[in-house]
């Protein structure tokens, strides 16, 4: 059931895997280590398909939804160092359009903290639509905001990935997904896309859902700013179709496997490495907000497109500890106090399962008991 390497000192982590998959609770998944820039664990396992006719192999990839959000903020980080993009500056200075409806005051660090007032669009829009990136694009810049811009975090579910990958777009002339390809998964020689080419689909896990996959949509549309969570409604088993999966929805619809997304973390634990500077790291996960977001009704921290201290880890990583979680299970995060880079993704996708999926706390527990 469970294949791959894992240093003997990580030996719990593949114990706590394994575990999944013998509780039932795990349909295929891979997680990945990197401690001190060292791959200590490198683990996959379960089913590629609902049918479970197909195993996970070494480079399934799998829709890893919003940890997709890290990886543009790695971008966008990238791009303030270089000075293209600056985190104080109004987005309408690199996306004039984007000034109407009274926004021509809301800067970058606003949309990347997810407190800029666009948790989503105000008109009718298809998932067609926000997959052919104009039409939810340009419906975003044409809106006034539904709350006001700063005075509270509403989490950008969906609007996040257009919000940030339009400014990248306007100062590179590339899309979100072909810069992170150049500028991250290239030089890095990892599998991270955003925008599967046809050619690597066959890699694809089908998506399985379990039973409270959308109770946490439904905290949102249940909250007084709903607004994320309809044009279009998020579905979990979009990533099934060739249509999702050949769009770039920088919001989340990045496929990738554990072993690259531990690799990228890797790195920035590092400091940055090739990646960025350890100065221009430190701009980018800097606290911005810590408090309720408003949408979830729960505790929350961001950073630039950062989650900082997510609870899954918070109680056994250094202080600090910045990354992102995907709906449904995916986690990936950068202690660099310890050194570790950390990468869990799955196709089953279990939502807010006992406040804190127990498949993640497992294999994060296992990874600090082994340290």
């Amino acid at each position: 059931m469970v294949a791959g390497t894992v240093d003997d000192r990580f030996a719990r982590v593949r114990e706590a895997f394994a575990a999944n998959f013998a509780d039932g609770i795990d349909h295929g998944a891979a997680v990945a280590v990197m401690v001190g820039g060292k791959l200590v664990v490198d683990l996959w396992g379960g089913h590629a398909d609902a049918a479970r006719a197909k195993p996970w192999q070494r480079d399934t990839i799998v829709n890893v939804w919003s940890v997709t959000k890290g990886i543009v903020a790695l971008a966008v980080a990238m791009l303030v160092e270089r000075g293209k993009l600056d985190y104080a500056a109004p987005v309408a200075a690199v996306w004039p359009e984007f000034a109407a409806g009274g926004k021509g005051d809301i800067v970058l660090d606003l949309v990347m903290s997810h407190r800029a007032g666009l948790n989503g669009v105000n008109v009718p829009l298809t998932e067609d639509d926000m997959l052919a990136w104009t039409p939810y694009v340009d419906a975003l810049a044409a809106m006034p905001p539904l709350w006001e811009p700063g005075s509270r975090c509403v989490y950008h579910m969906l609007s996040y990935g257009h919000l940030a990958g339009e400014p990248i777009r306007r100062v590179t002339g590339a899309s979100p997904g072909r810069f992170i390809a150049e500028h991250i998964a290239g030089p890095l020689e990892v599998s991270f896309y955003l925008g599967v080419p046809e050619a690597e689909d066959s890699r694809a896990a089908e998506i399985v859902t379990g039973p409270l996959v959308y109770q946490g949509m439904d905290l949102v549309a249940a909250s007084p700013y709903p607004q994320g969570v309809h044009n279009p409604k998020p579905i979990a088993t979009a990533p099934n179709r060739r249509a999702w999966r050949a769009a770039e929805v920088p919001g989340g619809n990045g496929h990738s496997n554990a072993r690259a997304l531990a690799t990228i973390y890797g790195v920035l634990a590092q400091g940055g490495g090739s990646l960025i500077s350890k100065s221009g790291l430190a701009a980018a996960t800097r606290e911005r907000f810590r408090g309720e977001d408003a949408g979830f009704g729960l505790p929350t921290a961001f950073a630039a497109g950062f989650r900082l201290d997510d609870p899954i880890y918070a109680d056994r990583a250094t202080p600090g500890t910045f990354g992102h979680s995907g709906w449904g299970g995916a986690l990936t995060f950068a202690d660099q106090g310890a050194g570790v880079g950390f990468a869990y993704v799955t196709n089953h996708l279990r939502d807010f399962e006992d406040g804190v999926d127990v498949r993640r706390r497992r294999l994060v527990e296992a990874v600090y008991d082994s340290l």
